[in-house]
């Protein structure tokens, strides 16, 4: 690097990306101290409905049904699910799991998505056709509930006033691979944005989600269009939580790791087909907006640490603040997602922070180069085509 015709010392650099990482840590303390938490004791009056889209969903979903089946402090529960044209025996093992509770529907479609739309986007707009209760809740297959999930999530929208609350739970890691990236979900936010401002909010660049779990005021889910405003988005969760917020509603997240945990992706393999479908998006969907994040990731996870290796004197040391930094800023994330204790594998995962971000940055370029060649699939299906 160049300024004034001289060369940056090395030094500068490595004190840049330690105030990176000290800024992220520092974010993370504060959002491990402030973020809100669903109640573990609420109770909910108003009727509330439940909606499940499962693709291909046999072995999951039976776990979700049993969890759903014993919700407490929500009287008026009713649970949707769609069998969005399974190629395995999503509805049977439903309908087995459910064993005649009348609180739940199977509904079994074979239509392909409209033109334009993502196969989720359309399987929850269908479900919400059904629905006529005060709240609205859609749930990913692999999630699982503590008896109160549900109650304290209807609880939240009322008693936070808001449009959509969105629970954020446990991401479980139970591979390497797991363990290196999934963590960085939570961290993603929890280390740039203090959520205590952005729920505050009605700026849609601050508005955060986790389309696992979302809990919905249903009359203004309408007001929008529901997921038919998000039709063609590969990150349908966040998009929403901004159209509901462009749109004068507010939109909150609450941590919500002591009622629900959700494991996402099993293995490498479902990691690198899962965010191959959406990362391009990140950042605008511009590549050149993803290589300016990635030099900042890079001087602040990767040359801190570097320089606390193969560094000497005043480097090796502001090196060493900046890595340490990066770790307890990880481990803070982590503690605000689980809510609770770290498990060895969880410290072990903070220490190869740079390992994690460098596998993310990998992820990024593949994304963009499958969506660069029109190669974007999602469980058997194409993705919309999105200029």
């Amino acid at each position: 690097m160049v300024a004034d015709g001289q060369a940056v010392p090395l030094i500068a650099l490595v004190r840049i990306g330690t105030a990176i990482a000290l800024a992220g840590c520092g974010t993370a303390l504060i959002n491990r101290l402030s973020t809100p938490r669903l109640d573990a004791n609420a109770e909910v009056a108003e009727a509330v409905t439940v909606c499940v889209p499962a693709r291909d969903e046999a072995e999951r979903l039976p776990a979700l049904i049993a969890d759903l089946r014993a919700q407490t402090g929500v009287p008026g529960l009713r649970v949707l699910i769609l069998d969005d044209g399974s190629t395995d025996s999503t509805a049977a093992a439903a309908r087995e799991a459910i064993a005649g509770d009348p609180r739940f529907e199977v509904i079994r479609s074979e239509a392909e998505p409209p033109a334009g739309w993502t196969g989720k986007a359309a399987a929850c707009a269908r479900l919400s056709e059904s629905v006529d209760t005060p709240i609205l809740v859609f749930l990913d297959a692999d999630v699982r509930l503590a008896p109160r999930a549900i109650a304290a999530a209807a609880r939240a929208v009322r008693d936070r006033g808001a449009a959509l609350v969105s629970p954020w739970p446990t991401q479980r890691a139970e591979s390497i691979a797991e363990a290196l990236v999934q963590p960085l979900l939570c961290w993603s936010w929890a280390s740039t944005l203090p959520i205590v401002l952005g729920n505050r909010g009605h700026r849609p660049s601050t508005a955060v989600a986790c389309g696992q779990f979302l809990a919905f005021d249903t009359a203004a889910y309408r007001a929008i269009g529901g997921h038919a405003s998000v039709a063609h988005s590969p990150v349908e969760d966040l998009d929403i939580a901004r159209a509901l917020r462009r749109a004068g509603h507010t939109t909150h997240l609450v941590a919500a790791g002591h009622l629900a945990r959700t494991r996402m992706y099993r293995g490498a393999a479902e990691i690198e087909a899962g965010y191959t479908r959406w990362l391009w998006s990140a950042y605008g969907g511009s590549p050149a907006a993803a290589a300016a994040v990635g030099t900042a990731l890079a001087l602040g996870y990767w040359l801190p640490p570097l320089a606390a290796l193969f560094g000497s004197g005043p480097t090796r040391r502001t090196g060493a603040l900046g890595y340490a930094a990066a770790v307890t800023g990880r481990l803070l994330a982590r503690s605000l997602e689980s809510g609770g204790a770290l498990r060895r594998a969880d410290v072990l995962a903070g220490l190869a922070h740079p390992v994690s971000v460098a596998a993310y940055q990998r992820l990024v370029l593949r994304s963009h180069r499958a969506k660069s060649r029109g190669a974007l699939r999602w469980k058997g299906r194409a993705l919309p085509e999105i200029t």
